[in-house]
């Protein structure tokens, strides 16, 4: 790894402005000055697109001006590894007027408790391409707004769409009883995969429809349903390390479902839409996503991945990320569900 990749990967993990300057070695410094003028009305602009409406102080204002120039910095730097067509592009979305520690204390609260590695044999005569939106049994991406209930929204993906892959008519359940109800996590402060799937295993709890306990994006209090309610009630899970065996978990997909995972998310601030293939790293576990498919007819093979930060942000809402290589850690922990 290079000096300048070197010092991209240590800025990505910490509050940085200095090392992107550094880094940026294809912006002239014409450019930048030029990028540091225009930032007040970059900034205005930036309020006006992602419709930022509250009065902000004059120190906040400067404040975010800062972050979209630093912003506007790491984007050069990300963007120079796309020399595919396909390649992942990074720019200006709703989070370039957060400094990377606030991104990261609002949006990436997920933790992983470790996994066992797979062991089981890898399925035989997979698709080319597979992709469970196809069958409808994919509900429409959420938007966790600020908090870090990822890991509520995975989990949930996975079950909603293991009760249609059964018969049962599509339905959005309930995230919120999740983020309130699953006392062994933390509610929008954090939480796991593991430990929530433990404890509907464990509880039998029977998880209601999101119109019967409506999504707020704060923790409150576990509001409990008689054991008549209808509901729908998770048996038992796997979580594995697939990590050097992604073809066994393109397996696990397709036989299984949607799968809940754990990745490193820190360079999502910036991602904009096609196939990640860098800037990001496995055994850094901070975000909770759902895996719906995965497509290796191209050029660049890529893993299709719902994310819960509204249908702005990305390709729609989804993140593509190239399969191998356990890019942003996709096969580090990954989930399936049984009903």
């Amino acid at each position: 790894m290079g000096v300048c990749q070197l010092l991209i990967v240590v800025c990505l993990f910490t509050v940085c402005t200095l090392v992107p300057r550094v880094c940026c070695g294809n912006v002239s410094s014409g450019g930048t000055r030029s990028t540091l003028n225009n930032s007040a009305a970059d900034f205005d602009s930036f309020r006006k697109k992602f419709h930022r409406s509250n009065q902000v102080s004059s120190e906040t204002f400067n404040s975010r001006i800062s972050y979209i120039q630093d912003a506007a910095l790491r984007h050069v730097y990300l963007n120079s590894f796309s020399t595919e067509p396909q390649s992942a592009k990074y720019g200006m979305n709703q989070f370039s007027d957060l400094s990377q520690k606030e991104f990261s204390d609002l949006y990436l609260r997920a933790t992983s408790d470790g996994a066992p590695v797979f062991s089981g044999l890898s399925r035989r005569g997979l698709p080319a391409k597979f992709d469970w939106r196809e069958k409808a049994v994919v509900a429409p991406v959420q938007d966790q707004l600020a908090c870090g209930s990822c890991w509520a929204f995975s989990v949930v993906g996975a079950i909603q769409s293991a009760s249609a892959i059964r018969g049962s008519q599509l339905e959005q359940l309930s995230v919120q009883q999740v983020v309130d109800c699953s006392f062994r996590d933390a509610g929008c402060n954090g939480g796991s995969i593991s430990q929530a799937l433990t404890w509907l295993k464990q509880t039998k709890v029977k998880l209601v429809t999101q119109s019967e306990y409506p999504y707020k994006a704060k923790t409150g209090i576990c509001h409990f349903f008689s054991q008549s309610h209808d509901g729908v009630v998770m048996k038992n899970f796997t979580v594995h390390d697939f990590s050097g065996q992604e073809e066994a978990m393109m397996g696990q997909l397709v036989e299984r479902g949607p799968l809940a995972a754990i990745v490193d998310a820190v360079s999502w601030q910036d991602y904009l839409g096609g196939i990640i293939q860098h800037h990001c790293s496995s055994q850094w576990s901070n975000h909770a996503v759902l895996i719906v498919g995965y497509d290796t007819t191209g050029q660049i093979p890529f893993w299709i991945v719902q994310n819960s930060w509204g249908t702005t942000w990305g390709n729609k809402g989804y993140v593509y990320i190239k399969i191998g290589g356990n890019i942003c850690g996709i096969a580090d922990s990954v989930a399936a569900v049984f009903l």
